[in-house]
């Protein structure tokens, strides 16, 4: 449950610390992006984490 405390703390860390809000947790699949060139491999999670992510920004 969710108390004052708890409640005037996030509004803290907001107002005096930066605290993005808009941070989320993304489940995203990466097995299809292994790669015996890493730096295909980094192309392939980066192409990846746009394409799922474009709408979000």
């Amino acid at each position: 449950m969710i108390n004052s405390h708890d409640i005037l703390e996030t509004i803290n860390m907001i107002d005096n610390e930066n605290l993005d809000v808009r941070t989320i947790t993304m489940g995203i699949s990466l097995l299809d992006c292994i790669d015996d060139d890493i730096e295909k491999a980094c192309g392939k999670v980066y192409d990846k984490i746009c394409r799922y992510a474009e709408k979000l920004v």
